[in-house]
């Protein structure tokens, strides 16, 4: 037979300084003699008081296999002035033999059909899968797969994340499969990883299109792990027709990022139509307030001002990446989606599906134990509420409205004695919601928030229509359809 043991003989022993695991495990008294038994511990598992992370936050089968240093660990060798990724990769020397898309190659299958378990971490209230969390997910991805490409020796961070957008919605709850390759190196200390999300079909059987949820692209840089400096990578050589295709279109990307610089507002002035534009605007602000003149500010136009949708919270270790001292950048892209999906729900009074995440930049490290800040704003939405030729848009089905609002997180860290501040990134998501609504900027400022986002909207449509038919592309703009994620 069984026994097990109360909490008063769990206490008896303990003061005996019985071992912890014994306390916690059935055992078995032997019948040999009616008064007197003796025991027998079974050989079963410890259990533990918590349970044990080998990840960041992320699916288990996302590990890559490195050995995880406690937090308390690695908060003393901070405190004695070492730098832990440097000793990591200080003794492993770089290797740059070029590399094929194959030896980067990676896949894993999240098993949210079978295991309801594990969907309490993707599922929401709502019944949708978290998109925040998948994200999470494939930054984790990208950081196994970048480092089956570049070796050890270096370190890597996320500089990078291009236009997402569902190619096609789940309508169920199912097993899915992540999968990536390095799809683009030139051989200097940038590097191009895609990922892909798909329904998971049997072992062996590859994906169909129809399966596909998402495809997104990262960037990652390689740094020394002592200067951290940009240093040089293996370079990517293809083998196929299909491989080199791929290989072309990423080397044409990191073309038109670099032009992209050179056009962006920071560098020039709106051109003639945005100025115009920002003029049509600006006295049809000034007609809502003029006391002389019929026209009010309807109900549905709301200041940009306020719009916005702050936080902030203390970094804590738990979400910390492989060199242990920063933070996971999956775990701060998936704050700011969020935030951003709250931003639009309390804009418009109303559920938001997502439609895109346009390309965003990581521009500084989150450290362990920083304050972040995130600050999401609702920037433009289409219809707008003027076109360039100064008409009033108006909805295809009044009767239905659709209104998509592109949502702009601003994101800077602070120590926690605030004494100096940095910029850490901005993400730029787009949503739908059945409501007709309208934004106004009033300042300068806002001006060109307005005008940032309705060219990256713009410039979405137009690779929209490439990637698309007419009939999808509808769908996908309008949010008319079922789509578990959210």
């Amino acid at each position: 037979m069984y026994v097990f043991l109360s909490m008063t003989h769990c206490l008896g022993m303990a003061g005996r300084r019985v071992p912890i695991r014994r306390l916690t495990l059935p055992f078995e008294v032997s019948n040999k003699s009616a008064t007197v038994g003796y025991v027998r511990f079974l050989p079963r598992r410890c259990i533990h008081g918590t349970a044990p992370r080998h990840t960041d936050g992320v699916f288990r089968g996302l590990s890559d296999n490195r050995l995880p240093m406690p937090w308390i660990e690695a908060w003393r060798l901070q405190q004695e002035g070492k730098d832990l990724a440097s000793d990591e990769a200080r003794s492993q020397e770089r290797d740059l033999t070029p590399k094929k898309m194959s030896d980067s190659y990676h896949r894993v299958v999240l098993p949210l059909g079978r295991d309801p378990w594990l969907s309490d971490t993707y599922i929401n209230s709502s019944g949708h899968i978290r998109l925040g969390t998948i994200f999470m997910d494939l930054d984790a991805l990208s950081g196994i797969i970048v480092y089956k490409h570049t070796g050890p020796g270096v370190t890597t961070v996320t500089a990078a994340l291009d236009r997402i957008t569902i190619a096609h919605p789940l309508t169920e709850i199912c097993d899915l499969e992540y999968s990536g390759q390095v799809t683009y190196a030139s051989g200097r200390s940038s590097v191009e990883i895609t990922c892909k999300v798909a329904r998971a079909r049997d072992e062996g059987e590859p994906s169909k299109p129809e399966d596909v949820l998402l495809t997104c692209t990262f960037t990652m840089v390689a740094l020394d792990p002592t200067t951290k400096k940009p240093v040089n990578i293996p370079r990517l050589i293809y083998s196929t027709p299909e491989e080199e295709k791929i290989f072309k279109a990423g080397e044409a990307k990191a073309l038109a990022k670099k032009k992209n610089l050179k056009t962006s507002l920071l560098e020039t002035e709106p051109n003639d139509p945005e100025s115009a534009l920002i003029h049509k605007i600006w006295l049809r602000q000034l007609a809502y307030h003029d006391p002389n003149n019929a026209l009010r500010q309807p109900a549905n136009v709301i200041a940009m001002s306020r719009t916005q949708l702050s936080t902030a919270s203390i970094m804590q270790p738990q979400y910390r990446n492989r060199h242990q001292t920063m933070i996971f950048g999956g775990f701060h892209l998936k704050q700011t989606f969020e935030l951003a999906f709250c931003c639009a729900a309390s804009f418009a009074h109303a559920r938001p599906t997502f439609i895109s995440a346009d390309p965003c930049t990581f521009r500084n490290p989150v450290p362990v134990g920083s304050v972040l800040y995130l600050t999401a704003t609702i920037v433009y939405t289409d219809p707008p509420i003027l076109e360039e030729d100064g008409s009033e848009p108006k909805q295809k089905d009044p009767k239905n409205p659709m209104t998509r609002l592109h949502v702009r997180v601003d994101s800077k860290v602070r120590d926690v004695e605030h004494g100096n501040a940095k910029p850490t990134g901005q993400f730029n998501y787009t949503f739908a919601v059945p409501k007709d609504v309208k934004v106004l900027p009033h300042t300068y400022q806002e001006y060109m928030m307005y005008i940032d986002a309705r060219r990256r909207v713009r410039l979405g449509d137009v690779q929209d229509r490439l990637d698309h038919t007419d009939s999808e592309l509808q769908k996908l703009q309008s949010g008319d359809n079922i789509n578990l994620t959210e």
